[in-house]
């Protein structure tokens, strides 16, 4: 998702994400594609919801220009920010989707590679898209639901 042209005091959104359905059986598979612009977070939660998803795990490479990822600090109970404010490569991307408080919501870890090739990791909380981010994405027949854990003050997947 990304702003697109303004009129007066009226901001649209361009939603410019791709998907193609790939497997359609009891468990489906889908191809995403987001281009530059696109925050990968919010546009995956967004798919989620379209498509009533319930119980999901992806995998993705690409790139970004721009990340916050989070560390979460265990004495704290709260992710402390790591921002990216460079071009890094997105060198692995993998997460879930469950549903949290009647919504899908997305877990997601990422690993991205500087021109250096030093990396950096953590819970990924926002990734800008430049030039691309691919995804595949595949759903379960089972839903996961999340459940708040009063031990780390976090929504976490209860079976």
């Amino acid at each position: 998702m990304r702003a697109g042209p303004s009129e007066g005091n009226v901001l649209h959104i361009v939603h410019t994400m791709k998907s193609r359905l790939l497997i359609d059986g009891p468990e489906k598979t889908w191809a995403l594609i987001l281009s530059t612009g696109d925050e990968a977070i919010s546009e995956i939660e967004r798919f989620a919801t379209e498509n009533k998803l319930h119980g999901s795990h992806f995998t993705a490479i690409g790139a970004f220009v721009r990340a916050t990822l989070g560390y979460f600090d265990w004495e704290k109970k709260e992710y402390s920010k790591i921002r990216i404010e460079e071009q890094v490569e997105v060198l692995s991307l993998i997460g879930d989707i469950a549903i949290d408080k009647g919504l899908p919501k997305v877990h997601a870890h990422a690993v991205t590679g500087r021109r250096d090739g030093t990396t950096c990791g953590g819970h990924l909380l926002e990734g800008v898209v430049r030039p691309t981010l691919e995804i595949i994405l595949s759903e379960s027949p089972e839903p996961l639901r999340k459940k708040y854990d009063p031990e780390s003050h976090l929504a976490l997947i209860s079976l």
